[in-house]
């Protein structure tokens, strides 16, 4: 009996062992399935993520795209806007010419004909100039605005307020809403 229970108790660790293997077995045959299993969604992974870097990519080219045509667009209206921007700059010159010219008392008929004539061509310079949307820049009486008037001098006087414009010495000059030339005065310190 003893050694039928010996034979028993040897069984069971047989038994024992047997199962201890089959678990090992079946421990590793689920490790190796798991690498596979993760090395069959390496590959899937390597290319979702490529896929995200080109979506990202291509995401940034339409944006620096994008960017560009409206950069460009604003450019060519800017450059439609103040086409004539050169030709009013050269021209400012003898249309302050022609107002000091005008300020001339004639005193001869020739004289006053020949002011005439000039009041003429210098009303229709100015015309031309308001199609262009070219327009004086204000100044006596307003508050003096650096982006509009520049101050050449400074005077004290009782019948403007501080920092009044009192005198305009040139005539100031905007383009639709551009200053192409500011307007140089006297300002009441």
């Amino acid at each position: 009996m003893e050694q039928q229970n010996r034979t028993t108790h040897e069984e069971e660790q047989v038994d024992q062992q047997e199962v201890q293997d089959v678990e090992a077995d079946v421990t590793e045959t689920e490790g190796n399935k798991s690498e596979e299993v993760e090395e069959a969604q390496s590959p899937e992974q390597e290319v979702e993520q490529k896929l995200e870097e080109t979506t990202n990519r291509l995401l940034r080219l339409q944006a620096d795209y994008e960017n560009f045509r409206r950069r460009t667009r604003q450019e060519r209206e800017a450059d439609a806007k103040y086409r004539s921007q050169r030709l009013v700059e050269e021209l400012l010159p003898a249309l302050d010419n022609f107002e000091r010219a005008l300020t001339v008392t004639p005193e001869s008929e020739e004289a006053k004909s020949l002011i005439q004539g000039m009041e003429m061509i210098y009303r229709q310079l100015q015309d031309a100039l308001k199609k262009e949307e070219v327009h004086p820049v204000e100044t006596v009486g307003y508050p003096f605005d650096p982006h509009f008037h520049q101050a050449v001098m400074q005077v004290e006087t009782d019948e403007y307020e501080k920092n009044i414009v009192v005198e305009e010495l040139q005539k100031g000059y905007k383009l639709k809403d551009r200053v192409i030339r500011p307007a140089m005065v006297k300002v009441n310190g």
